[in-house]
């Protein structure tokens, strides 16, 4: 009997231990309730939406020409506060995508720092010039010291967005 019953202990222990439980990488639009959302831009109405970490590994995986249809859920980490017509999310590891609306044709609130957004577009790897990035700095309100101190051309992660929802 006892050996039984250590037997059945060494049994579960190996069922608890054996396989790491793999983190979800998406969830499916249907699981979401629009009603939660402020929609921008065009209606959002196919299934996976990423998350922000594994468009961190998709925009590792590209190279500057390379495009992908994606979408995927990110916070807001800055947005611009003339018109909002950009927005800047987090992926991780001290990343950020920046966010610009297919034909310039909608904006987002200008207040939407740390909220949570689904974003439906075009993923690629881009190289702000000098002067782009100083634009946008003016943009954020940055500083005039801020501003100078940009001088070499910057290798970013850039979207083209069709469509944003933002949580209310």
């Amino acid at each position: 009997m006892k050996k039984m019953i250590i037997c059945f202990v060494v049994f579960l222990l190996s069922i608890g231990c054996g396989t790491p439980v793999k983190k979800k990488e998406f969830f499916n639009l249907s699981d979401i309730s629009k009603e939660d959302y402020l929609s921008f831009g065009d209606e959002i109405t196919f299934g996976n939406i990423n998350y922000s970490n594994v468009m961190r590994d998709i925009y590792k995986d590209m190279n500057a020409g390379d495009t992908i249809d994606v979408v995927f859920r990110s916070v807001v980490n800055s947005v611009c506060k003339a018109k909002g017509c950009w927005m800047k999310v987090n992926i991780g590891d001290d990343d950020e995508v920046m966010i610009k609306f297919k034909d310039y044709g909608f904006f987002v609130p200008k207040d939407i720092e740390n909220d949570t957004v689904i974003i439906k577009g075009k993923a690629f790897v881009n190289e702000l010039s000098i002067e782009e990035q100083r634009h946008l700095a003016l943009d954020a309100q940055k500083s005039k010291e801020q501003i100078n101190a940009i001088t070499t051309p910057q290798k970013t992660y850039s979207f083209l967005a069709d469509a944003v929802l933002i949580k209310k």
